[in-house]
């Protein structure tokens, strides 16, 4: 597989343009369709793009495909693979994050040989990707940081350093112990990143080395617009998030940028929503990654019966607890096995069940979606915004339990199930929650700010917005 994906990304383009700018990705599809995102805006404002592929250290799922479809419906974007690089035996992290580090770091000459042939305009990395700020350095081209996650939190990793100086006890010692980070809510200690809740693990000294350099980026690039994080926003660019005598990098605010419409697959759902009333969906689904245990499954199925209320739900193949972060390809799940027993035959006049995969996007845009229970991953809590549509939040893994708190404490879209944080959420509080969001005074209340919230987020791109404002001053500086 990997020899078709070289096949169909070294063609390069990367000499036709003296505004050439490059894309650097850490592995994985998610960080990838963002950053692929964000090259399609920039071509749109005259700039060439060039985004770079390393091969993950761990299963990720395929990309090859993916990448081979959006050569083919974007000409103008071009990819290049840096060579495979070797890892060095045995990890002294359970985290797969401390081996994306490394083999970041391992690609720093691949990378180099590059950007000296391509002399590009700038570099725009991933947030794994600091170690190509020495790279960067070298050949003396500017070099930005693409945050695929909202303000609040690049605001507490700019905030680590403080909190890593301030405590000699790691956050998972810490517990619920809630920590202060200028502008955002008070962050229960163990809802900080997994990878970073033991500060005598390599993957946290990796995220601490990470926090440290992002002063010296020329500018932040965040996925989020200025009316959703005003406050924490007010704080960074008033540098009351960095160390006490630290710069703060320039900040541009260029979101909500969505992943583009699906134009194939889901039409069974879509024209399942089709018949159904306006507002009247609550639609489940946990991210390309998010995988539940069967008892969970289990509880949901019992939860959603329990409420009355119709639902859209997309059910994944169960959770593997030794490989939390497993992606690869799995088997289509069985429903009969995972559900209880009679559970789609009663609930097919209100409900549908799809196995895996639904086109997120069109789904949340359908007018009959009237709620989301969603694991809190930053590009499905945009579409959620931009939909208009008011969230349950379920949190999983990565940063997802700090923008639980960020949604449900500033922000006000959403409401959080109890349990979220323990072995099990019980299928009385599936049932109660939804209950809440559907039919209760404060549903409403959040469903008429998320209506809110939706119009800023599209007023926001519009020419002359905020965020349109901020891309428009990023592509000036691309093309000096």
């Amino acid at each position: 597989m990997a020899s078709a994906v070289a096949a169909t990304t070294d063609i390069t383009t990367y000499g036709t343009s003296n505004n050439l700018v490059v894309l650097y990705p850490s592995p994985g599809m998610g960080h990838l369709v963002s950053m692929i995102e964000l090259g399609m805006l920039l071509i749109r404002h005259g700039l060439s793009v060039t985004i770079l592929i390393v091969d993950p250290p761990y299963k990720t799922g395929a990309t090859a495909e993916f990448i081979a479809g959006v050569s083919a419906a974007n000409p103008s974007i071009s990819f290049h693979r840096l060579p495979s690089v070797m890892l060095s035996p045995g990890s002294k992290s359970p985290h797969h994050e401390a081996l994306t580090f490394e083999v970041l770091e391992l690609s720093n000459p691949g990378l180099l040989s590059f950007l000296r042939s391509a002399s590009p305009s700038a570099l725009i990395v991933d947030f794994f990707c600091t170690c190509a700020l020495d790279v960067a350095r070298e050949l003396k081209i500017p070099c930005y940081l693409f945050f695929t996650s909202g303000a609040s939190v690049i605001t507490t990793f700019l905030q680590l350093p403080v909190l890593h100086k301030n405590s000699s006890n790691s956050f998972r010692e810490l517990g619920y112990e809630c920590l202060s980070i200028p502008g955002v809510p008070p962050i229960p200690a163990n809802h900080m990143p997994l990878p970073m809740l033991d500060r005598d693990d390599r993957a946290y000294e990796e995220f601490l080395t990470m926090t440290e350099r992002l002063p010296e980026y020329d500018g932040i690039i965040i996925n989020t617009f200025t009316s959703l994080e005003p406050h924490v926003i007010e704080c960074i660019t008033r540098g009351k998030c960095v160390p006490p005598g630290g710069s703060t990098p320039l900040i541009y605010c260029i979101g909500p940028l969505i992943k583009s419409d699906e134009k194939h697959g889901g039409r069974e759902c879509l024209s399942w929503l089709n018949k159904q009333p306006k507002s009247s969906v609550v639609f489940l689904c946990f991210g390309s990654i998010g995988r539940l245990p069967a008892k969970q499954i289990k509880e949901i199925a019992i939860g959603l019966e329990k409420s009355g209320h119709r639902f859209l739900w997309v059910v994944r193949s169960p959770l593997n607890p030794k490989k939390l972060f497993e992606t690869e390809k799995l088997p289509e799940p069985d429903l009969d096995m995972l559900l209880p027993e009679g559970f789609l035959k009663r609930t097919s006049d209100r409900g549908i069940v799809v196995k895996s995969w639904a086109p997120q996007v069109e789904v949340l845009m359908h007018e009959s979606v009237g709620g989301f229970v969603t694991h809190c991953g930053w590009n499905s809590v945009l579409e959620a915004v931009t939909a208009g549509v008011a969230m349950v939040a379920w949190p999983l893994y990565a940063e997802q339990w700090m923008n639980k708190v960020f949604l449900e404490e500033e922000m006000k879209l959403a409401v959080a199930v109890e349990g979220y944080d323990k072995e099990l959420v019980a299928a009385d509080e599936v049932e109660r929650k939804i209950k809440w969001l559907m039919e209760s005074d404060g549903g409403k209340e959040l469903r008429e700010r998320a209506a809110a919230a939706k119009v800023a987020a599209n007023r926001a791109l519009v020419e002359g917005g905020e965020s349109y404002t901020a891309l428009m001053r990023l592509v000036n500086f691309l093309k000096k």
